[in-house]
């Protein structure tokens, strides 16, 4: 390879070969740098091999940042139909879940295959297995040295993803060559991740593991309705890891068992009844968890010896039983990072760093992070692309 080039981009993930897709198609040369053996590891495992690629409505409303209106210019010009076109021209079928969630009806690896052939026909070359081991910038050229070589070019792309998932290959990389630059980064956590029990909740509740059902949980202002998972090291799936994102160390969530239920309708008419409440209960959750969730949290007497106080406390259990989480399962589950470059450091419009002319940060890297389902990626193809149309 010619190691020359208008445009590096280090990072073959899904904003480093949508970037340099388009970079290529305006007739830049271009390399993109990846230290793995293979392009878009992160892609392949995502959505359970069938990879949730965008979502149909996508706001700045969906993503979390010190800057909530940074995304906005990015989004609105490369949007969900955009990337849906792309999919369409390569016959790539695909399938709507819940809340806009789109999935290939086959495999992730079909958006790998696509995203590589786009960026075979522009032109783009792939330096698999490099691993950069040092940035410099010597006049108007970024000098990237590797385990490839050296490479050159006046334009250097940072498309490195975050922290999550280190086994395949996530480092910290990006967040580095901002500090070396002198770009200021907001402190990186791990989001959309289980949380992990606290020792109280631990010993009454890790024997329940594999059991799920509904639940809406709630978390300072944001609240969110799915499949809540107990497992034996705390809660997990997909309400959980939306929750997540907006959690911090030493906050309560609260979570409504019953949300579509009008629990003290429902409950004075089991008392009227006289039916049990258990059974009831048993009916809509799970009776392993109702036993041990009631040992904890359901008055001693009977229901038709409650007095409305008493009623009162029962139905504030049921839709707000609070959990202080003992903390996450860290960066080796959680599906992205949270914080990464200052956005304040970069322009909105073309993702190119204030302080250094050439510089460009894209996708998970960024200060940016999206809700659970398809999100994350909109994200990245979107970012990416006005990156790929600037520089």
């Amino acid at each position: 390879m010619e190691q020359h080039k208008d445009v590096l981009v280090i990072g073959a993930g899904a904003a480093g070969m949508m970037c340099a897709m388009e970079a290529g198609r305006r007739k830049k040369r271009v390399a993109i740098l990846e230290h793995n053996d293979r392009p878009g590891k992160k892609i392949r495992i995502s959505g359970g091999g069938r990879c949730n690629f965008t979502n149909l409505d996508v706001s700045a409303d969906n993503y979390v940042s010190a800057n909530p209106h940074f995304c906005k210019s990015a989004l609105a010009r490369y949007t969900p139909y955009d990337f849906l076109e792309l999919v369409a021209r390569h016959g790539i079928a695909y399938h709507e879940r819940l809340h806009g969630q789109l999935f290939c009806n086959e495999s992730a690896q079909q958006i790998i295959d696509m995203l590589c052939r786009e960026c075979d026909n522009a032109g783009v070359e792939m330096a698999l297995g490099c691993e950069v081991q040092q940035v410099q910038k010597q006049g108007d050229l970024f000098i990237v040295s590797t385990s490839r070589g050296e490479w050159t070019a006046p334009a250097l792309v940072v498309a490195t993803g975050g922290l999550s998932i280190p086994k395949i290959g996530a480092t910290g990389l990006g967040y580095r060559i901002a500090e070396q630059f002198g770009l200021a980064t907001v402190e990186t956590r791990p989001a959309l991740v289980p949380f992990t029990w606290n020792e109280r909740d631990k010993h009454g509740f890790s024997e329940l593991s594999g059991i799920s059902f509904a639940a809406e949980v709630s978390c300072k202002e944001r609240s969110f309705q799915e499949q809540l998972l107990l497992t034996h090291r705390g809660l997990s799936g997909p309400v959980i890891l939306q929750i997540s994102l907006h959690w911090s160390p030493g906050e309560t969530i609260s979570i409504n068992l019953l949300p579509d239920v009008d629990v003290r309708s429902e409950i004075l008419e089991l008392q009227q009844q006289g039916r049990s409440l258990q059974k009831w209960l048993r009916d809509r959750l799970s009776k392993r968890f109702v036993q041990s969730w009631g040992d904890l949290f359901l008055p001693s007497a009977p229901l038709q010896q409650l007095g409305p106080k008493e009623i009162d406390a029962l139905c504030a259990q049921l839709t707000g039983w609070d959990v202080m989480p003992n903390g996450t399962e860290g960066y080796r589950t959680a599906e992205a990072t949270a914080g990464g470059v200052d956005t304040n450091e970069l322009s909105s419009k073309t993702m190119e760093s204030r302080r250094v002319s050439g510089l460009y940060f894209v996708g998970e890297v960024v200060d940016v992070t999206g809700w659970l389902g398809g999100y994350n990626f909109q994200w990245a193809w979107a970012s990416a692309h006005v990156a790929g149309k600037s520089v």
